[in-house]
């Protein structure tokens, strides 16, 4: 008796937690998107795809839905901007993938360089390959998508050697070539990679540096819609969401 009564309550507790979840996914995904909406192409490693989870808990798909944009996720694991990890099982670059994205996008979301960072370490030239290998993309992405705003999402604030230096390649390199980059390797992020117990809250995994929970992607969508629509403001007769 007392275990039936032990799974009830257990079932009771899974229910109300999905449902308040669910409320808090549709406070931000709500779908407005029509035929003659505009397109939003995400390209980028696991940032993108999600990792574990799917791509639909994302801070940039709700972004999107938010919007009332066509979402489209090019985001593969453990995917790079310079450095091909075919042999890894992650793939080729995004100076090959980039190939894959729907060039009639109205914006290019670009959220990858954590990858890179890993491999360049303290390599001066590895991150002179990920500098020239930046530079091609974003001309890449022009060639590919013509009409597109390109936005650049860094890593988070890691604490590990390569970090620091490709962001700071990211942001100058994308200054440089009229990207407007969301700097996300700052203390001052609201994603407080450096904290352990954060990390136990907002991550999928306590020792997990990269991929966000779906708590983590609904607090930092405020951050993340913010950065969009600085780029959707830059398209002429376009409607904002509140």
């Amino acid at each position: 008796m007392k275990q039936l009564r032990f799974y009830f309550l257990l079932s009771m507790f899974i229910s109300l937690f999905s449902h308040a979840k669910a409320e808090a996914f549709s406070k931000y995904a709500c779908n407005n998107a029509e035929e003659d909406s505009l397109v939003i192409n995400v390209l980028g490693d696991s940032y993108v795809r999600n990792h574990r989870r799917p791509y639909e808990e994302a801070w940039h798909y709700l972004v999107a839905q938010h919007n009332g944009l066509k979402y489209n996720n090019y985001g593969r694991n453990g995917g790079c901007v310079a450095f091909d990890r075919s042999n890894e099982g992650f793939g080729p670059s995004l100076l090959v993938r980039y190939k894959e994205m729907d060039p009639s996008a109205d914006i290019v979301l670009v959220i990858a360089g954590h990858n890179d960072a890993v491999i360049v370490g303290d390599s001066k030239e590895k991150l002179a390959v990920f500098e020239d290998s930046l530079t091609m993309l974003i001309q890449k992405i022009r060639e590919q998508c013509p009409k597109a705003k390109i936005g650049w999402v860094t890593p988070w604030w890691v604490d590990q050697k390569g970090f620091e230096p490709v962001v700071k390649s990211i942001n100058h390199i994308c200054r440089k070539n009229n990207v407007p980059v969301l700097n996300n390797f700052n203390k001052k992020c609201i994603i407080k990679v450096r904290d352990a117990e954060f990390r136990k809250k907002y991550f999928q995994g306590a020792n997990d540096t990269a991929h966000l929970n779906a708590e983590g992607h609904i607090l930092f969508f405020e951050t993340g819609n913010k950065f969009v629509q600085k780029l959707l403001k830059k398209i002429k007769h376009v409607h904002l969401a509140k």
